[in-house]
Order: structure tokens, then C-alpha cells, then sequence
């Protein structure tokens, strides 16, 4: 299979990107997940390879060499989507800092923060690609573009959409006629390969503003409450009433010395449709006792004592599989590592792809929670997007009492290896 061969098996929308994408300087491709615009940048790339001048270099920049790989060069190798005569001439090992791509030898950078931008000053580059751009720090874009300075040097990119105040859609989508770019819109609809009901199934994975980016493709504000689709009378359930548990898959801990502690236990249910399950709560907080803070092996000390209760209303207790504490408790850690029979992770603790993971559950009546888990009720109704980050272009939370929304969301969002299957085969 060549490119022609390739370019047949495009969507309308693909192949228009593809031609019109040479008409500007800079072309980014911006949309829902699984549109198709990865493999429509992709092949746009490949043209440009074969064009691109010889006087500079050719570049493809990523968060992480790891995402590099990941995102690019599995799908460039991929004889399927490819071919054998394309996918042969793509040459790379994972971790390695260059590859050959249609005998060209193509530079890998990783941009990651402020100082990546190092990397690429003062070099000129004739042809780049960015993965998933919105992501990388405005600095290093703004270096990035400076650096195509041969005649017919060209810029290809893919992203997600983000906040509506992100720099990427208000100083270069929004200006793209003054900045010699042009911008593609795509959505699921404009991927030919996608399966029957795959579509479905995404849109019932995503609520809130990850609907509106992830399935709409649309740039949308992070505001208001985080978890819009929460209601104690569809959420929550009496202890006494808890679906008999198949496994305690783990407490989740979020720990604090001023601040409050607190451990959500997380098991998934034995029903015909399983369901994820807050079953118990754990919680120290200083303003429950005049203030008095307790150091980490205290705290550790309780925590093991509180493991030894009982945390279903019919059966035998369970310790959990477990121990998922944030990184940066690094002394709480330590302490209840003193303990053999406490078995301790490191958490999964970037908060978007968590909050994402708790929204999709809680829209999809896949997670309950006991009236025992008084602390993530009290702080579930009161969790805020932050309306300064979202005027910066960024997404965060208001960091205020939050620990057992924390906790909860390193204990499902960790373990989510563990109960994906069973909650999405059901």
C-alpha cells in the first residue's frame, strides 16, 4: 500500500485536511477523541516529508518520548492503517531521540515545562509535527514557530480542545488568517474505521465539560460545579444496604497535618452489573478536635486500627488489595510501610483524568456510596472548577476541603486496571 492506496480509504473530512493543510504554514488538527485526525495529520506529515527542503531539520515534539511513541510512531508502524511499504520505511526504537521516516532522519523532542524550550533554540527547523499541542508550554510553540525559517518550512499539529481562554485557541485558532495557519474541526463522525457502536459507547463515557471536549470536539470552560450530575438520592445508599462485595480493591488516602486525612475504601460490587462502591471512610481532621494536629506515625497507627474494623454489614471484613497514598505523603508513607500487613501504592494523582474517571462512573450509575462516607458527601456538593485558572486557559479545582473527594479519587482512578473490564462487559 502507498499513499495513494492510503488516501483512498480517507474520509471527506480527512482528505479535505490533508490537501488544504499545504496551504498554510502552520495546520493543527483539533477535535474529539478517536476522530481521525491523528491519522489525517499523519499522512499530511508523510507528504511533507517527501517535500520538505533539505537545509533543516525535521522534528516531531511530544509531551514525552513516551508519548511520542505512543501516539505517532504505533500508528506509523501499523501495516493495517499504513501499509508494509510505508511502515517499513518508518524506523524507530522506543526511547530513541531520532528515527528515520522515509529515509530523512527525523529529530524527537520531549516538552514537558518551561525549560524544554532550550531545546530547540537556535536551530532551524524546515518541517515539524506536535503531538497533542495543548499540552506543551506556550514558550516552547512560540520558540518552535520562530525556528521555521526556510522557505516552505511547515508546522503540522494535533490536540484536544481545552479551556475556551487556552493561548493555542486565542492567540493562534482565533487569529489564524494573521498567523499563516489553518485550523480542522473534527469529530467521530469523520473516522471511517471506527466499529459499529463505538460511538455510543464513547458518548456514554463522558459528562460535563469532558463531553463537550472529548465527544463535541468543542474548546469549553471548566465552571461551576466539578460533579453536576451528583444526587444524594441516585448516589447514595445505607450502609445496612451495601451490595454484597467480589473484592476490596483499596483505600485511597489523602493525608494532611493541618489539613484533614482521610481514607475512602473503594470495592466493586457482586451483582449481574457490577458497580463501584465507596464503603467506608476513614478521616482525621483537626477542626473535629480543637485544632490538635497528630504527626504521621499517629495517624498511621489510627489508620491500621481502623483497618481492622468491620466495613460490610454481612460478612467477615476484607483488607483492601491496596493502600493508595498521594506521593507526596511521603512521611505518612514511611510509617505505614512499618507495617507488614499494610500493603502501599503510589496514587495516580493528576486531577483531570481522576475528576474524568469519577464523572463518567457517577453520570453512568456506576458508583455508590455509603452514608458512612460522611466527608465525601459533605465536600461532593461543594467541589468548584476555579475561575482563575479557567481566565488563565488552564483547568484546576478550588483547593478547599477536598481531602476525601481526594482520596475517593486516588483509590478509583489508580484501580481502574483492576474493574474496567468487569463495569464495561456488563
Amino acid at each position: 500500500m502507498d499513499l495513494d492506496a492510503i488516501l483512498k480509504q480517507v474520509s471527506k473530512a480527512q482528505l479535505l485536511s490533508i490537501v488544504d493543510s499545504a496551504s498554510k504554514k502552520i495546520a493543527v488538527w483539533f477535535g474529539s477523541v478517536s476522530a481521525g485526525k491523528t491519522v489525517a495529520s499523519l499522512i499530511a506529515f508523510l507528504i511533507a516529508v517527501r517535500l520538505a527542503p533539505r537545509k533543516g531539520l525535521i522534528i516531531i515534539v511530544g509531551k514525552t518520548l513516551a508519548t511520542i511513541y505512543a501516539n505517532v510512531f504505533v500508528l506509523l508502524q501499523d501495516r493495517d492503517i499504513f501499509g508494509a511499504k510505508i511502515s517499513s520505511q518508518v524506523i524507530y526504537t522506543p526511547g530513541a531521540t531520532s528515527a528515520i521516516i522515509l529515509g530523512r532522519e527525523v529529530l524527537l523532542i520531549g516538552a514537558n515545562n518551561a525549560e524544554s524550550v532550550g531545546k530547540i533554540q537556535g536551530k532551524t527547523v524546515v518541517l515539524a509535527y506536535v503531538d497533542e499541542a495543548v499540552l506543551l508550554p506556550e514558550a516552547f510553540w512560540n520558540m518552535l514557530v520562530s525556528r521555521l525559517r526556510v522557505d516552505g518550512a511547515r508546522l503540522l499539529a494535533t490536540m484536544n480542545p481545552a479551556s475556551m481562554n487556552h493561548w493555542m485557541r486565542k492567540e493562534w485558532i482565533l487569529k489564524a488568517a494573521q498567523k499563516n495557519l489553518i485550523a480542522f474541526h473534527f469529530t467521530m463522525k469523520d473516522n471511517p474505521r471506527l466499529p459499529a457502536g463505538y460511538e455510543a459507547d464513547m458518548e456514554a463515557a463522558y459528562t460535563g465539560v469532558f463531553y463537550d471536549r472529548m465527544i463535541k470536539g468543542e474548546w469549553t470552560n471548566a465552571a461551576g460545579a466539578v460533579y453536576p450530575m451528583w444526587d444524594e438520592k441516585r448516589h447514595v445508599i445505607r450502609f445496612e444496604d451495601m451490595p454484597r462485595i467480589a473484592q476490596v480493591l483499596a483505600d485511597g488516602i489523602d493525608f494532611g497535618v493541618s489539613n484533614a486525612s482521610a481514607a475512602l475504601r473503594v470495592g466493586i460490587t457482586r451483582e449481574e452489573r457490577p458497580r463501584l462502591v465507596l464503603m467506608d471512610e476513614w478521616r482525621y481532621d483537626p477542626r473535629d478536635h480543637h485544632g490538635a494536629t497528630l504527626a504521621p506515625s499517629d495517624q498511621a497507627a489510627m489508620y491500621r486500627a481502623w483497618l481492622r474494623e468491620q466495613h460490610t454489614p454481612y460478612e467477615a471484613f476484607q483488607t483492601p488489595t491496596y493502600n493508595i497514598v498521594d506521593p507526596a505523603a511521603l512521611a505518612f508513607t514511611a510509617e505505614l510501610r512499618k507495617f507488614d500487613e499494610i500493603t502501599v501504592q503510589g496514587a495516580h494523582n493528576k486531577v483531570l483524568p481522576g475528576i474524568a474517571t469519577v464523572s463518567r462512573l457517577l453520570a453512568n450509575d456506576r458508583l455508590i456510596v455509603t452514608d458512612r462516607c460522611k466527608g465525601f458527601t459533605t465536600e461532593v456538593t461543594e467541589y468548584r472548577w476555579d475561575p482563575k485558572a479557567t481566565a488563565e486557559g488552564e483547568d484546576d479545582v478550588i483547593k478547599e476541603d477536598d481531602h476525601s473527594l481526594d482520596a475517593a479519587r486516588y483509590g478509583i482512578h489508580t484501580t481502574r486496571s483492576m474493574w474496567q473490564y468487569d463495569l464495561e462487559a456488563a
